[in-house]
């Protein structure tokens, strides 16, 4: 589920850097704010993946394993 940040409501959130990267980060003018809104949605994005692949990781590994034993599905109609 991705966020379209440019029609949510913003929140106030307090964040701390290391002095040398907000300074690095304004003097070649980025801006903080969404790159921080940016880090952290990509943090989340990949905890939700990781959740996922742990939630689901038994189906996985059962589907392997009759793919193993059974072959691709529709393997005969493949022209490669």
């Amino acid at each position: 589920m991705e966020t379209d940040v440019t029609t949510d409501k913003r929140a106030t959130v307090d964040v701390t850097l290391s002095s040398a990267t907000l300074a690095e980060a304004e003097a070649l003018g980025v801006d903080v704010s969404r790159a921080a809104e940016a880090g952290v949605a990509a943090a989340a994005r990949a905890e939700r993946q990781r959740r996922w692949k742990e939630e689901n990781r038994e189906a996985m590994e059962q589907m392997k394993v009759w793919v193993e034993e059974n072959g691709l599905p529709l393997s005969e109609l493949r022209k490669f």
